[in-house]
């Protein structure tokens, strides 16, 4: 980024169309890269289990339109887009895009809910099984597990709380890569002035969701040092994106607009050692 180099700036817990989120893969990518600030991105939509009852609360609003959740039958198109779209968005902004995907539990209790994002995911995983499981799965898999928004909301966010995690941290954090710090406008104190490694991310939905809390870290541009630094949790900070940061001589004016920069060759979440293809 800009005047933090050589940190990078992180947003890696991002929903699109293919779940509940308002824009699809390309219109994130270009919002995101004109910015001209973000450096990497993780595209996290919801893999929902079958029963999931806002799921099927949405469906239903949207009379079936729309389905809220990844299914098995369909994760390979799902990450078949995104590698694609991350192709196209490192050659025009030297964007990463990593491929991932929100193992979502929800349930009436929040002591029953968990919320798990799986960075660098290559097969779909069932929500439909123990947290313990998932987390397990997300590691034989060779991907990065980060515990999202692991304890009560605020109450201005009408969003269920999910705490199941975090009340099993003793159990659980051997398994666990990350715990949100930030999430959005929230920070966690819990987490962010506990021992574990901590990241901060948009949970973005809709275009307003880019200006929240993100993650700085000190790596190199591609899905090895992103991994890296997550794993050893040096050279890691958390900082609040505003609008105040937009360039007065490059405005964000919408999605789907030419960039103004040079292009890049080719992606590295597509090519190199350890790459997510």
């Amino acid at each position: 980024m800009p005047g933090f180099e050589p940190y990078l700036l992180c947003d890696l817990h991002i929903h699109t169309r293919w779940s509940d989120g308002s824009l699809s893969i390309r219109e994130v990518c270009d919002l995101y890269g004109q910015t001209g600030h973000v450096d990497v991105i993780a595209i996290t939509d919801h893999i929902l289990m079958e029963r999931d009852w806002l799921g099927r609360v949405g469906r239903a609003a949207t009379l079936g339109r729309r389905r809220f959740s990844v299914r098995s039958d369909d994760f390979a198109d799902y990450r078949a887009e995104i590698l694609h779209e991350a192709d196209r968005a490192w050659r025009r902004y030297g964007l990463l895009v990593l491929p991932g995907a929100e193992i979502t539990q929800n349930h009436l209790r929040a002591s029953r809910n968990s919320h798990i994002v799986a960075l660098g995911l290559t097969e779909w995983i069932s929500a439909d099984q123990d947290a313990e499981s998932i987390l397990r799965e997300i590691r034989r898999q060779g991907a990065l597990s980060i515990a999202c928004h692991p304890y009560h909301r605020t109450p201005r966010r009408f969003e269920i709380s999910t705490c199941h995690l975090w009340d099993h941290r003793r159990r659980l954090a051997p398994l666990i890569d990350a715990w949100e710090a930030g999430n959005r406008e929230d920070l966690f104190s819990i987490t962010s002035g506990g021992p574990y490694p901590y990241v901060a991310n948009s949970d973005f939905h809709r275009p307003a969701h880019l200006y929240s809390w993100k993650t700085l870290l000190r790596a190199p541009r591609t899905w090895d040092g992103v991994r890296g630094a997550l794993l050893s949790n040096r050279d890691v900070g958390v900082v609040f994106y505003r609008p105040t940061w937009q360039s007065a001589t490059a405005p964000i004016v919408g999605v789907g607009i030419p960039p103004t920069d040079g292009s890049r060759s080719t992606s590295p979440a597509l090519a190199g050692r350890g790459a997510i293809a």
